[in-house]
């Protein structure tokens, strides 16, 4: 077996999907019920093609989470649960970016500052060390690396090319250039090239453009990326940009990409206690793809069903599971936010 480093696609074996379990301690408090609900949900969709890895904070958190699982018949031979403390519940951008090196793993442990020091994130940039050590890695060296870098930002095909916004990392290294983490980013992820987008930004996204709110890599030189539609919405001109941008970009091997546009949900509007209101970041780009399927945000819009349908296009003979992600919105992130695949072979 080769030794050669490679940075997976997300469509490749798994051996988990690991999440952490909202509780009264996170941002989550103040609609915690209906959040549990979605979670739920997600669990159940996860566990039905391969294992679930919860994060609890501490014992009588992982009792009250297993009694709700068990009570919605969730399959709990597919479920394990381990305890570390954590902020917030975006394994996206706190969990490990895994690297396959033959049979090993290479886990890099990025600098996580709650996107650019927004949010308290102490515990969650120590999570990847306090998984470690809990040895939940199998065949796994953890390299700490003293870079801010969220999984959210950064895409890969498994084959060499990276994807990612400038916005985001121009805010998380102000002082360094588009080649200086090209090369940055490239030595450390094993890429051969860095494609940039610098168009594209949800409004109720608090990431900075996260490229995995806009556009996606599919297998076989596919790109599936948020489309608007609706010329009157604020979102128009940017996301038409954006996919202008996308439309030039070429393959490795100079061909363009195949391109599958997501349709556009209509506006979700939230009202906060204080009678403040905001809209909401639906983006169906925020898919997570597992063993045999992908799990699609829905919004509970029409768009719902076309969007399944642009994705079973894009990722044919997968199912397609449709998991609502309304109430998860509402902290500015969807399905794929909450969630870090572990390549197959990674779990112990």
């Amino acid at each position: 077996m080769t030794n050669a480093v490679r940075f997976p696609a997300e469509w490749e074996p798994q051996s988990a999907v690991l999440i952490a379990w909202p509780n009264a301690g996170t941002d989550w408090a103040p609609r915690l019920g209906e959040v549990e609900d979605t979670y739920i949900k997600l669990v159940a969709a996860i566990t039905r093609f391969q294992p679930a890895v919860i994060i609890v904070g501490d014992d009588d958190i992982e009792a009250y989470a297993e009694a709700r699982l068990r009570s919605n018949r969730i399959d709990m031979a597919r479920v394990r649960f381990v305890t570390a403390p954590y902020d917030d519940t975006w394994l996206r951008d706190s969990g490990p970016i895994t690297l396959r090196r033959g049979d090993r793993f290479d886990l890099l442990d990025f600098r996580f500052t709650g996107w650019g020091g927004k949010f308290e994130a102490s515990a969650d940039d120590q999570l990847v060390r306090t998984l470690d050590e809990h040895k939940m890695f199998a065949n796994a060296r953890r390299d700490e690396i003293p870079f801010a870098l969220e999984g959210g930002a950064i895409e890969t095909d498994g084959a060499g090319t990276l994807l990612t916004t400038w916005e985001c990392l121009r805010l998380r290294h102000p002082d360094a250039s588009r080649e200086e983490l090209t090369a940055k980013l490239s030595g450390w992820l094993h890429q051969d090239r860095v494609l940039w987008l610098d168009h594209g930004q949800l409004e109720g996204d608090d990431t900075d453009a996260h490229i995995d709110t806009l556009a996606r890599f599919a297998p076989d030189n596919a790109i599936v990326f948020q489309a608007c539609d609706d010329a009157s919405d604020s979102h128009y001109a940017g996301l038409k940009a954006m996919a202008n941008e996308i439309a030039a970009l070429r393959t490795a091997d100079g061909k363009p990409y195949r391109l599958f546009p997501l349709p556009w949900a209509q506006p979700i509007v939230d009202t906060e206690a204080d009678g403040n209101t905001r809209r909401l970041a639906a983006s169906y780009a925020n898919f997570l793809i597992v063993n045999g399927a992908v799990l699609m945000p829905s919004y509970g819009d029409a768009a719902d069903t076309k969007a399944a349908e642009v994705l079973a296009q894009a990722f044919p003979g997968r199912e397609i599971v449709q998991v609502d992600c309304r109430p998860i919105i509402w902290q500015n992130g969807s399905l794929h936010c909450l969630t870090m695949q572990l390549p197959e072979g990674l779990l112990a």
